[in-house]
């Protein structure tokens, strides 16, 4: 899919595309036409299903929009302008088609529109585009500028303002392939002039479909893809927050109930709380304070406490109630430190490890912890980044009532980061070799990550080398085929096995471990 991972369906109506697009320079028989046919016919219904999924989704927003539309109102409006975007193009395209369509006979003749007359004719003339050429990609750039500016300013739409920009860029002159130098074409003598009919209207049928998925992905990501459940409030549950997991004898609760979605607007129109069977009272035991229920209750003696009771809040005609059965407990004060490690029970050499330090009913700032390597970064948290040996201790010291507070010593164990794992262009080799064909493997990265590890680390590759059969190996610096690897890698035959080894990464500061070869079979 566009914009994010695409579904296994997608990547094989991409593929079968790509290779029957390969096969418009050889004589094209009447079986590749009807191909292409059933291509269309397959990005046609599953359009049809993307654009009821985008039906469902406007609609159930427009209904929660109309009940809260302190809530809803703002992302409806952008939803809506999203739709009228996608749908002005989508239906400029099918206007398109169905011309082309309306020149043969029998539009689901597939194996009579091998013909690219009527494509020709409709886009150029003498040579030159005609109005109708010229609006093609005047309203293909008028849908990337008008998306774009409606969703670039907001980093969640990053990844799908990045897809709208390369495949709806129809103002850019293109340069063929194997064409000279300076010799540039427009997006429609490229994508459109010359292939056969049923080709060209695969192609826009196929422009279509990435328009749906943008808008459903689009649709997604403004209510984490469930418009109704997160509207409805009859799937929300209470949840209690507290600045501290437990409290001491004789302190304050200063606890709050709040709904699994919190926000000023969300206040319930009646509260009935109880604390241990005891009724709590508004004013006094709690207060309501930009949609929370905010407590100030005695802790009382050490144990378990229990708030029990419900919220209702009107909603239309109904009165919806949420019940409320939480815990919190009081214990006495401890005088035990607690360390932990944010990521793992283990620190890693060389990198930044985040630590917690902290000492329950002990200020921040009251807190001090020192070891090889630790730096505070603030409050509680630090960064350890340990050099040698096997483990480290951290001792931590605190001061409560102006009492010093000592810990015993906190140790963790010190290992060396994992092997990286090799990949070309972001592909892990399971098993056999990775397919690919040659011109890819010209242009992808070699790469390298850390599999399953919690940090975000990730090594740049410097230098690898490359092996065909029958031929010396040949090295590169850097992470990409230079000059001498791609002349290397036009020696192969298709099907030949393409190892890059002795793939050598960095990562600043650390001594990252050999990798493995990685291999990658030619298919063409």
């Amino acid at each position: 899919m566009a914009g994010g991972k695409e579904s296994p369906r997608q990547q094989m109506i991409n593929l079968m595309y790509l290779v029957f697009i390969a096969m418009l320079a050889l004589n094209m028989s009447k079986e590749v036409l009807s191909a292409f046919g059933q291509i269309n016919e397959s990005l046609v219904e599953s359009s049809s299903t993307l654009e009821d999924k985008n039906k469902e989704a406007l609609q159930g927003l427009a209904t929660k929009a109309a009940d809260q539309p302190d809530q809803f109102k703002a992302v409806k409006e952008k939803a809506d302008l999203v739709n009228q975007h996608t749908e002005e193009l989508f239906t400029y395209f099918q206007d398109v088609k169905e011309i082309f369509e309306g020149s043969v006979e029998d539009p689901k003749d597939y194996e009579t529109m091998d013909k690219d007359a009527a494509v020709n004719e409709y886009f150029m003339k003498n040579g030159e585009l005609k109005p109708e050429g010229e609006a093609f990609m005047a309203n293909i750039a008028t849908y990337r500028d008008k998306m774009v500016g409606l969703l670039q300013d907001d980093p969640k739409y990053a990844k799908i303002v990045k897809t709208i920009k390369e495949k709806f860029n129809a103002d850019e002159p293109i340069k063929p392939e194997g064409a000279a130098k300076n010799a540039k074409v427009n997006y429609v003598e490229h994508h459109f002039v010359g292939y056969p009919m049923i080709s060209t209207i695969t192609k826009i049928s196929n422009l279509q479909h990435e328009m749906k998925i943008l808008a459903n992905e689009t649709f997604s990501l403004m209510l984490a893809g469930q418009l109704t459940q997160i509207a409805s409030m009859d799937n929300y549950e209470t949840l209690l927050q507290t600045d501290r997991g437990a409290y001491y004898q004789g302190t304050t609760f200063d606890g709050s109930i709040v709904l699994g979605r919190t926000d000023a607007s969300t206040v319930p129109n009646d509260v009935q709380l109880k604390l241990n069977g005891s009724p709590l009272t508004e004013g006094k035991d709690f207060e309501i304070l930009e949609g929370q229920v905010k407590l100030n209750v005695p802790t009382g003696g050490a144990g378990d406490k229990l708030i029990e009771g419900k919220l209702f809040f009107n909603q239309g005609d109904e009165v919806i109630e949420v019940d409320v059965n939480q815990t919190f407990q009081v214990i006495p004060k401890p005088e035990q430190a607690i360390v932990s490690a944010d990521k793992m029970n283990v620190v890693y050499r060389g990198i930044d490890n985040p630590i917690t330090v902290s000492i329950p009913g002990i200020p921040a700032n009251k807190v001090k912890a020192s070891a090889p390597g630790l730096k505070n970064v603030s409050g509680t948290k630090y960064n350890l980044v340990p050099k040698t040996g096997k483990e480290v201790k951290i001792n931590v010291t605190g001061e409560i009532d102006g009492d010093p507070v000592n810990s015993p010593p906190v140790v963790f164990r010190i290992k060396s980061l994992p092997r990286p794992t090799p990949t070309v262009r972001g592909q892990f080799q399971e098993g056999a070799p990775i397919s690919m064909p040659r011109k890819a493997l010209e242009i992808s990265p070699v790469g390298a990550e850390f599999e399953n590890f919690d940090f975000d680390i990730k090594p740049v590759v410097k230098r690898f080398s490359v092996s065909i059969p029958g031929q010396p190996a040949v090295t590169v610096n850097g992470d990409r085929f230079d000059a001498s690897a791609k002349q290397l890698l036009n020696l192969a035959n298709a099907g030949d096995v393409v190892q890059v080894f002795d793939i050598k990464a960095d990562v600043p500061g650390v001594n990252v471990k050999n990798m493995p070869p990685i291999q990658v079979k030619l298919s063409n």
